[in-house]
C-alpha cells in the first residue's frame, strides 16, 4: 500500500533552516507530483510547495515563497523541503501528500516548532 513517512522536523530558532524529508513506498514514486502541506494549530491545512514527476516544475504557496525548495530524488523515492529564514508563524505539522489512482495519501506529518 502507499506510505508516506517524514522526518527532519524540530525545534529551530527564528532566522533558522531545516530540511524535511519524506520517503515513498507502495507506488511508483517517480511517476507522480509530490507535495508538502502544513497545518497550524487551530488552523486549515495550507499548501507549501508541490513538484512535477521529474523535478523541472515547482510551485510555492505565497506565504513561503523565497525561503523554501521543494525537491525530489526519484532514485531514492524521496521528497525534500529545504527551509530558510524560518519563522514563528511556520511552527505547523508538515505533511507530505500524492495523489495515486484518484486517491489522496498523507505522511503522519513531522512537526515543526519555530522559537527563540
Amino acid at each position: 500500500q502507499v506510505q508516506l513517512v517524514e522526518s527532519g522536523g524540530g525545534l529551530v530558532q527564528p532566522g533558522g533552516s531545516l530540511k524535511l524529508s519524506c520517503v515513498g513506498s507502495g507506488f511508483n514514486f517517480r511517476n507522480y507530483f509530490m507535495k508538502w502541506y502544513r497545518q497550524a494549530p487551530g488552523k486549515e491545512r495550507e499548501f507549501v510547495a508541490v513538484i512535477s514527476d521529474f523535478g523541472i516544475r515547482t510551485d510555492y504557496g505565497d506565504s513561503v515563497k523565497g525561503r523554501v525548495t521543494i525537491s525530489r530524488d526519484n532514485t531514492k523515492n524521496t521528497l525534500f523541503l529545504q527551509m530558510n529564514n524560518l519563522k514563528p508563524e511556520d511552527t505547523a505539522v508538515y505533511y507530505c501528500q500524492t495523489t495515486v489512482f484518484g486517491t489522496a495519501y498523507w505522511g503522519q506529518g513531522t512537526q515543526v516548532t519555530v522559537s527563540s
